[in-house]
């Protein structure tokens, strides 16, 4: 029987405010570079007062992997939590301009707490520091998991970030629960090193019990696992049926079925690193659905990559299928 949603993901629902700045700026303003920071409110108002020019846009790590599957054409739906105030409806009017079907219930106007929002600071290198105020997704509860929606999806994809969340492990494991037993498959992105610090037996857990699917950078995966990289990928394998590690520049490694794959990176001038890993999760699962090979697969997902990083902001702005024919990929058009 054919499901109504071939991807359903979870995570932080947040909007994005990019703003260029230098390495001073970072150092001045107590900002570690490359790596996602969590703030609370007065210190993301304190840092928005200091930031030069920005551009605000829908953001969110799951949720742009969701949006850059429903841009491909796949058949998705979200689930994150915002208010009714401005950044709120910016955000479900922007998923749902992408085709991504977003049904969560906004949180009342008087919640003491206002919609996410990750204030990204890119330096001249592209690389990104994030400073997440997570507002009124954090408290995303199992009572916002819809067990009909995942029990009608052919993959459900979760976010490592969400993990922070107080009721976030419920959620997660009503949602896996509602799934798997309707045939589904789990897919989890491990997001940030210092997000696997403070949950590791959780994400430990997981992966050896849950998760059929498994994203990462080089980064996050040597902390999982608290070995060298080749160690690290070998040790991932065992707990996960597919393992999908980038490695920056050096493209993307691919293990299952006792194999492993290497799909070198598209050469790009990095402008804004934000969401590459995010647009690559979603390419590679819409390849995954589309009936693709792991190569193809990965080959598709680095350069959905490489799209998102040669602009500012993490949601595609090129027709991705055409880049895919460009590179003798076969896909339909539309």
């Amino acid at each position: 029987m054919t499901k109504r949603f071939q991807l359903v993901g979870i995570g932080n629902a947040m909007v994005d405010v990019l703003s260029h700045c230098d390495d001073a700026f970072l150092a001045d303003n107590g900002v570690e570079k490359g790596i996602m920071q969590l703030i609370d409110q007065n210190r993301g108002v304190e840092l928005y007062d200091r930031i030069g020019p920005a551009t605000e846009m829908s953001g969110g790590s799951a949720a742009n992997t969701i949006a850059g599957f429903a841009h491909l054409g796949g058949a998705a739906a979200y689930v994150g939590k915002v208010k009714d105030d401005q950044l709120g409806r910016i955000f479900a009017h922007d998923l749902r301009a992408q085709g991504v079907t977003y049904e969560v219930p906004l949180a009342d106007k008087d919640h003491a707490h206002e919609t996410g929002r990750c204030i990204v600071l890119v330096t001249p290198d592209g690389e990104r520091s994030m400073n997440t105020y997570l507002g009124v997704t954090e408290h995303l509860s199992p009572a916002d998991i819809d067990e009909a929606m995942m029990a009608d999806a052919e993959w459900i994809f979760l976010e490592g970030y969400r993990f922070d969340g107080p009721g976030s492990h419920e959620a997660f494991a009503k949602a896996i629960k509602a799934a798997k037993g309707a045939g589904g498959k789990v897919a989890l992105t491990l997001s940030d090193p210092f997000c696997i610090d403070r949950h590791h037996a959780a994400f430990a857990r997981m992966l050896r019990e849950d998760v059929d699917l498994l994203f990462a950078n080089r980064a996050e995966i040597e902390a999982m696992y608290d070995t060298d990289f080749d160690s690290a990928l070998q040790k991932a394998a065992v707990d996960v049926e597919c393992v999908v590690c980038t490695e920056s520049a050096h493209g993307a490694h691919i293990l299952a079925g006792g194999a492993r794959i290497h799909c070198p990176a598209v050469p790009t001038k990095v402008v804004d690193a934000t969401g590459a890993g995010d647009l690559f999760a979603g390419a590679f699962l819409w390849g995954l659905v589309e009936g693709h090979d792991l190569e193809t697969c990965g080959t598709m997902a680095n350069i959905a990559g490489s799209e998102v990083i040669s602009h500012l902001g993490a949601r595609v702005e090129a027709d991705l299928k055409a880049k895919f024919r460009a590179y003798g990929l076969e896909v339909r058009a539309g």
